[in-house]
């Protein structure tokens, strides 16, 4: 097989439909040989009904339905994983990322045929002041600690040669961070800039993006966990040192420090110090517990496809 593509239904309803035209279309221009699969990623919605009908009326269509919800990282590489074709183009279906971008996608690897990879990249990323500078923020501070340079403003849209899908599938990772695994996966790709359409405001609150930035870190380095301990390092040396001091006071002045603010300060201090190191270990240890249970990262309840 040619091509296969890929992607993943979650409230899809109303965009499954006219994804399916356009994208065929685009299909058809490059090869007849190719494949559709639709991921139902738990969808509460009748996406999974409307990609049935889909698969009724086109052999070209391949559907699975999860058992429930899963993520959307999660059927992603689900959905990679049953890829048949030479050429893998991934590409969400709500449409903010133009089914046109295949004919794209495809010229600019055919034309440098040494890459193994065209990822998008967003071109001006959506949203208004702050959540651009949240978005800045988040690459930098990723970057910093998790020592994995993911492409600012990454997007999941990319054709891929079926060497790199099979490579890159091969991760079993239970938390799946997909951005964190198409770097570890190495292969030479390159970068097409392109402009991503806002169909519907983002659903990621702030305290969503920081929730997801501690998940992301700690789910691909240990770098906090020196920091802290370099850290914990430093004042325990810093407070050896002034002990020292107190007592050289002491000894050779009789001077000694006294006040209920100096002790309370100094406990709330060390308390939330301790606290937090604590935190960023139990975060860890839930990452291993995950881990080490050894639970499958998605459950396919049913296949619809051709034999």
């Amino acid at each position: 097989m040619k091509l296969s593509i890929v992607t993943t239904l979650y409230n899809s309803s109303k965009y499954v439909e006219e994804f399916y035209t356009r994208i065929s279309n685009q299909a058809k221009k490059i090869t007849e040989d190719y494949e559709i699969i639709l991921v139902d990623d738990g969808s509460p919605d009748d996406s999974l009904q409307k990609a049935i009908n889909l698969y009724q009326n086109d052999a070209k269509v391949k559907v699975i339905e999860f058992s429930r919800n899963f993520g959307h990282h999660k059927a992603i590489m689900t959905g990679l994983s049953h890829t048949k074709g030479e050429y893998v183009f991934l590409i969400d279906s709500d449409l903010e990322e133009e089914p046109e971008l295949l004919e794209k996608f495809w010229n600019a690897l055919q034309e440098d045929s040494i890459f193994d990879v065209v990822q998008g990249v967003q071109e001006d990323r959506k949203g208004g002041f702050f959540e651009r500078l949240s978005g800045n923020i988040f690459y930098k501070l990723f970057n910093f600690f998790s020592g994995i340079k993911i492409p600012k403003n990454f997007l999941t849209v990319r054709l891929m040669k079926q060497n790199y899908v099979r490579n890159l599938v091969r991760f079993q990772e239970k938390e799946v961070v997909f951005s964190i695994l198409t770097v570890l996966t190495g292969f030479k790709s390159k970068e097409l800039k392109i402009k991503k359409l806002s169909h519907s405001p983002t659903t990621y609150s702030t305290f969503s993006k920081i929730r997801l930035l501690f998940k992301i870190i700690t789910a691909s380095s240990p770098k906090p966990l020196w920091l802290a301990f370099n850290l914990g390092l430093l004042v325990t040396i810093s407070s050896i040192m002034y002990i020292c001091y107190l007592v050289y006071r002491k000894i050779f002045y009789a001077i000694s420090i006294d006040g209920w603010t100096s002790v309370m300060v100094s406990i709330s201090f060390f308390g939330g110090l301790i606290i937090f190191f604590l935190g960023v270990i139990g975060i860890y240890l839930a990452e291993i517990f995950v881990e080490v249970k050894n639970r499958p990262y998605s459950i396919i309840k049913q296949k619809y496809e051709r034999k």
